[in-house]
């Protein structure tokens, strides 16, 4: 099996034609006509997922974050980029990326994110205005199976996701139902999650004046960038397995959030 076999695939699944316009998702760095020795599943590309990637025998990773997003205009060791495309080309190995597509999925990073939240009867938030399907857009919206105090959701929400800490603006209701997420950053949707009555707001990277915009409407709490997001490694690795029972997926054990708790 080629690695161009497995891109057609993730083509077919993921839909790079649904990501943004600011986006680099899809194949993104390698020969698509090597024989693909297996796979590995990571949030971000790092020189340390590169080298797991090496030590597995695997020449294809595949990552939610694109690691090729701007312009690069040196490739030299000199930095985390420029280490792990010379690694990455040395040891032939490809790499392709599904970002803000798999974002606007509905059964994308929102959608397993719900999931592990227990929330039910779910639809996007702001659905992408150049489709007509209302299942494809940013964030997501649904609800608890039944109304809980805020307080206790929130201990809830840090235990599935291994936060140790929340930010949380005032808490405006008592209890909460009907609950609005976006994984990764989030505070453009804030707006949305207001005037579809959401009683709290999940997502990631907000600033402190994104707090400001509550106004006693909802309650808004960043959950982190990566904890929003750490589900995709395995969706991403489900999808691919599934397809392709025979062959070597991992996820990987090198990826971490770049931000720590102390």
């Amino acid at each position: 099996m080629t690695v161009n076999e497995i891109i057609h695939f993730l083509d077919s699944e993921f839909h790079p034609e649904y990501q943004e316009d600011y986006d680099n998702s899809g194949f993104l760095l390698g020969n698509p006509d090597c024989e693909c020795t297996g796979a590995l599943v990571a949030l971000d590309l790092t020189p340390a997922v590169v080298d797991e990637a090496v030590s597995l025998g695997t020449n294809l990773i595949v990552t939610h974050h694109p690691f090729i997003f701007s312009g690069i205009k040196r490739i030299t060791p000199a930095n985390a980029t420029g280490r792990a495309i010379i690694s990455l080309i040395k040891n032939d190995i490809a790499v392709y990326a599904a970002h803000t597509n798999l974002d606007n999925l509905k059964d994308g990073i929102n959608g397993i994110l719900a999931f592990q939240l227990g929330l039910t009867d779910c639809h996007i938030l702001r659905p992408l205005q150049s489709t007509s399907s209302p299942d494809i857009g940013a964030g997501m919206i649904g609800t608890l199976p039944y109304p809980m105090p805020t307080t206790s959701f929130l201990e809830q929400v840090k235990m599935t996701l291994g936060l140790p800490i929340l930010r949380v603006s005032d808490i405006v209701t008592h209890a909460v139902s009907r609950v609005a997420i976006c994984g990764g950053a989030g505070s453009f949707l804030i707006d949305d999650a207001i005037r579809q009555q959401a009683d709290i707001y999940l997502t990631g990277d907000m600033k402190y004046h994104d707090f400001q915009r509550a106004e006693g409407r909802i309650t808004l709490a960043d959950i982190g960038h990566y904890e929003s997001e750490q589900f995709g490694k395995q969706l991403i690795y489900s999808v691919i397995s599934k397809k392709f029972s025979n062959f070597a997926c991992f996820i990987s054990r090198q990826g971490k959030s770049f931000v720590s708790y102390i």
